[in-house]
């Protein structure tokens, strides 16, 4: 199975509310769909969002990186090469972590259909359904409980809260939000980075003794300050999970050696793709330290590749891969089946993704 083409397309689907967070507002999902073709017939699908606010990637600098450097790595290679293929591509151009995790998950989907076996099973196979949490916008506290309620009535159980912009409201949005849904919904929060460390201790620390049973916070820093990150998780009531600090092994080592942080979050588009995501659960389990597994705000084809490693792991123990539900439409044919909080992996060979809907992929080529 020799690689023969890649090929770059764009997918644009619309969101059912606008995404608020303490970084950015976005109404809908544009996405660069790779897709690389063999000399067999088989095709692999991966995914990458223009995350430039988190990531630095835009949709230029994702299909220079494909086109100019990564594609040039891997063309007219055989698949049977895969670890060398996927080493390949990590060192095919610096940074540019998206595009690499495009490609990587890709390589990933026609590894396992040249062995006719589905990726999970590949990377551990230990479970075959997981649920999700969903993600409530930042905005004020009656439009969040509102929105809140809505979630609950449409069967989730865990909620995670966007919070950051203006702190002093943050206190008030958790309070409204936890006395609408009860004591039986798991309420986490997200920060994006928005406060300082002393700010969020505080912060923090005053939502536990309201006792607003706050599940865990992410990334309340700054992602360079993991000494500021290190004080937030020695001094706060609430467990601590490292987000944007957390772009590459290296960096996860970092943090476990430190004991910066109580939890690790796994994101594809960060880290470079499975390849590397493989290393940050292996670092995170000889430290026994429980992960996350999360995306940015993408369509079904990259969060499907979430799923198949968050289902071969077990040290991935919490999931909030509620890109698709967030998604209008579902253009997206095949892979992992998405039913509101509960999500279950295709078992077709590969990633189990088939095509895309006629009219919503516009090639660039």
């Amino acid at each position: 199975m020799k690689i023969t083409n890649v090929r770059l397309g764009r997918i644009s689907v619309p969101l059912r509310t606008p995404f608020k967070t303490a970084l950015r507002t976005v109404s809908s999902v544009e996405d660069v769909i790779v897709e690389i073709h063999t000399d067999c017939g088989a095709v692999g699908y991966g995914e990458a969002p223009p995350t430039g606010a988190i990531t630095g990637d835009t949709t230029g600098a994702i299909i220079g990186a494909i086109q100019d450097h990564i594609s040039k790595a891997i063309l007219g290679r055989d698949v049977e090469e895969f670890e060398p293929l996927l080493q390949s591509v990590q060192r095919s151009v610096v940074g540019n972590t998206s595009a690499k995790a495009a490609v990587d998950m890709a390589l990933w989907d026609l590894y396992g259909q040249s062995l006719g076996v589905p990726v999970y099973k590949l990377l551990g196979g230990g479970r075959t359904a997981i649920t999700t949490d969903i993600t409530i916008s930042l905005n004020d506290p009656e439009t969040m409980a509102k929105d809140a309620l809505s979630a609950v009535a449409r069967g989730y159980d865990c909620l995670k809260m966007k919070v950051g912009i203006h702190p002093e409201l943050d206190v008030a949005r958790l309070a409204a939000v936890r006395k609408a849904v009860g004591k039986d919904i798991t309420i986490r929060i997200d920060a994006n980075q928005a406060w300082s460390p002393k700010q969020a201790v505080s912060l923090l620390n005053r939502m536990q003794e309201q006792g607003l049973d706050i599940e865990l916070v992410e990334q309340p820093v700054k992602a360079h300050d993991l000494t500021g990150l290190k004080y937030v998780t020695d001094h706060s009531y609430v467990p601590v999970l490292a987000d944007e600090s957390v772009f590459s092994p290296e960096n996860a080592m970092t943090i476990l050696q430190m004991g910066a942080a109580d939890l690790l979050n796994i994101k594809l588009m960060k880290c470079g793709g499975i390849y590397n995501a493989l290393k940050i659960a292996s670092a995170a389990e000889v430290y026994g330290v429980e992960c996350m597994i999360g995306c940015m705000l993408e369509a079904k084809i990259s969060v499907n590749a979430a799923v198949h490693l968050a289902c071969g792991k077990g040290i991935i123990t919490k999931v909030d891969l509620d890109g698709p539900v967030l998604c209008r439409e579902d253009p997206i044919l095949g892979g992992a089946v998405f039913q509101e909080k509960e999500i279950t992996v295709s078992r077709d060979p590969g990633l189990g993704i088939h095509g895309i809907e006629a009219g919503y992929l516009v090639y660039f080529d």
